[in-house]
């Protein structure tokens, strides 16, 4: 009885190790500042997103997220709606315009923070 146990009590830690959701991608996204960070890993936290951290050298966002409840596509283009071109993703031109000129990534006078 006591080895049914113990095979028993195997099969089901590998079958939730199996089930995992929680996937960690990265995703180029453009910006320039402290202010683009916040907006970008601000607009990425939604449902499903456990985690959410961009890098304003390296124009990353680092997210972890549940893949059973978001997508990539879709923290991509929660992303572009606030203004800011992913990876897949165009930026929302009516976001982009009301952008702080600071956070203007496509702009050549940009003033970074």
């Amino acid at each position: 009885m006591k080895t049914f146990l113990i095979l028993f009590t195997i099969f089901l830690s590998l079958a939730a190790k199996s089930q995992t959701t929680i996937k960690t991608s990265t995703v180029s996204v453009k910006g320039n500042c402290s202010e683009c960070k916040e907006r970008i890993e601000n607009a990425a936290d939604i449902k499903g997103v456990k985690n959410s951290v961009w890098s304003e050298a390296a124009q990353v966002l680092s997210v972890t997220y549940d893949s059973k409840k978001v997508s990539l596509e879709q923290i991509e283009k929660a992303i572009a709606k606030a203004g800011h071109q992913t990876a897949t993703q165009k930026a929302d031109s009516a976001s982009y315009k009301a952008l702080p000129s600071c956070c203007k990534y496509e702009s050549t006078d940009c003033k970074k923070k």
